[in-house]
């Protein structure tokens, strides 16, 4: 049985993040709009700089800085 490991930075709202799996795999953006599902899954939304904004699993989002 696999282990999960803990995440070494924080996902917070205002930190800069590209994402680098998924559906919205190559963008980035501003975090914003942390949440925690009933599951446990951690999504976000992400607002590009144009204005754009997506939703994305925690999971396919590395933290810039």
């Amino acid at each position: 049985m696999r282990s999960k490991t803990k995440r070494a930075v924080e996902i917070r709202d205002g930190a800069r993040c590209n994402v680098i799996g998924g559906t919205h795999a190559g963008k980035g953006g501003i975090v914003r709009d942390v949440n925690t599902s009933k599951t446990g899954h951690v999504t976000i939304t992400v607002v590009q700089t144009s204005g754009e904004r997506f939703k994305t699993l925690a999971k396919n989002v590395t933290i810039q800085g």
